[in-house]
């Protein structure tokens, strides 16, 4: 809800309302990183938030924790087997009588249910990679809003989403700090008031070596590449993520998502590296001012003002300290070393099911990697490339995509990198 009067005129309306406000929210992902701070943030303001769905994996002693301290109408893990532990260890707990036991569900079909629970108003998207597409869907087609951690939904489906959040009505809110500092950033722009989007970046595993320190490591120490690549000097992430970030995939992805969130064209779009990961991205207005947010590196931030917009609660937070930070750098990407910057803006300017293709590609190839099948680092931009100019040559499609086309695609190209992963690694690849 920005660049817009009638943005404008909902976000003074929401504001003026008070922070008294209840939101029941369900959270898909809620024994990752997203959905374990997300409920954090509900234990640091009962009044605000009830909690009416969960969505997990296979994490059945946590999501029990959960289901025990919350009560949600709707529990879901990823197989049967998970679903029939959790049953069991709620039932023996002695806390639940039969009317309310939460409903404990299974898989794609128990995400769903999660997130379209018929009392929750917004729904936390914290599930890693396009498996947040279709729940998303669905609650935005019930009007509930969205606080979006969940990128891949976005860039793999804008072509669907953004059409369906402006037929709806609903709130595409940002989760994730840089499109979070964004968003609070054009709080109070005018229409026609943005300039430039300039998201900051900390630069990932890598960002102390040079190219050629990078390119010696991945041939000489493939084994401490793995380790490195799978740290985040500054943010406490989940592995995709963080191995995104050492390719710089991450702020890729985020180019494409800034452009369908918020409307900025993608020469309107710049990144800029910022090893302290204190100013979580800035607007540049048509007048030449730069706005800025400013915050610890926490994701609990963006995570609260996606759920509480536009209201600011006060949270027992350590507050921001700049003499105790003394400075603040940035620099230049240097896109020769991080080539997974230029596929994603290539396949965000083609746009289309490109963005889905570059999207599957990278997870696939993300996923192979921490495997540790023999994939190098270097591998995974080849094939992230590999996959768009095959998807160029054959399938491509710019105008009137469909949800059917987006999944066709998806699927196209996870099995385009596994195939073409067996010519580069020796042992088999497996998925």
């Amino acid at each position: 809800p920005v660049n817009t009067a009638a943005s404008l005129k909902k976000t003074l309306a929401k504001a003026l309302e008070g922070a008294a406000f209840q939101k029941r929210i369900s959270i898909l992902g809620s024994t990752g990183s997203i959905g374990t701070q997300t409920l954090d943030i509900v234990d640091a303001c009962p009044d605000n938030f009830v909690v009416d769905a969960l969505s997990a994996g296979t994490n059945v002693r946590l999501m029990a924790e959960q289901c025990l301290k919350y009560r949600p109408k709707v529990a879901s893990l990823s197989t049967p087997r998970a679903a029939e532990e959790l049953k069991e260890i709620l039932t023996k707990s002695g806390q639940f009588s039969k009317e309310d036991m939460p409903n404990i569900v299974y898989g794609n079909e128990g995400i769903v249910e999660a997130a379209t629970v018929s009392s929750a108003d917004t729904v936390v998207t914290g599930i890693v990679g396009a498996a947040g597409l279709l729940p998303t869907i669905e609650a935005i087609k019930l009007g509930k809003d969205i606080a979006l951690a969940n990128k891949e939904t976005l860039i793999s489906g804008g072509p669907v989403i953004n059409p369906l959040v402006e037929k709806h009505g609903v709130n595409m809110l940002p989760a994730d700090s840089e499109h979070s500092a964004i968003f609070q950033c054009l709080q109070g722009v005018p229409e026609g008031g943005l300039r430039r989007v300039i998201l900051t970046a900390s630069g990932g595993a890598f960002r102390d070596m040079t190219k050629e320190e990078l390119f010696r490591m991945c041939e000489e120490e493939k084994e401490a590449v793995q380790k490195k690549a799978t740290t985040h000097p500054n943010w406490d992430m989940g592995a995709k993520i963080t191995l995104d970030s050492a390719t710089m995939m991450n702020k890729g992805l985020e180019v494409i998502e800034a452009h369908y969130l918020f409307g900025a064209s993608y020469d309107d779009i710049d990144i800029v590296i910022h090893p302290q990961s204190i100013v979580h991205s800035m607007i540049e207005t048509q007048d030449t001012s730069c706005i800025a947010q400013l915050g610890w590196a926490d994701m609990r931030l963006p995570i609260v003002y996606s759920v509480s917009w536009p209201h600011r609660l006060k949270m027992p937070y350590k507050p921001l300290d700049l003499a105790q930070i003394g400075s603040l750098t940035f620099q230049k990407p240097d896109t020769e070393k991080y080539p997974c910057i230029s596929l994603a803006y290539e396949a965000g300017r083609m746009g289309g099911t490109m963005t889905a293709v570059l999207n599957a590609a990278n997870e696939a190839a993300n996923e192979m990697f921490r495997e540790d099948v023999g994939l190098g680092f270097l591998d995974i931009p080849t094939l992230i490339e590999g996959a768009m100019e095959g998807h160029r040559e054959n399938g491509f499609k710019k105008e009137d995509v469909t949800l059917e086309d987006i999944l066709s695609c998806d699927a196209w190209a996870r099995e385009y990198v596994k195939e073409k992963t067996k010519n580069v690694v020796k042992k088999p690849v497996v998925l």
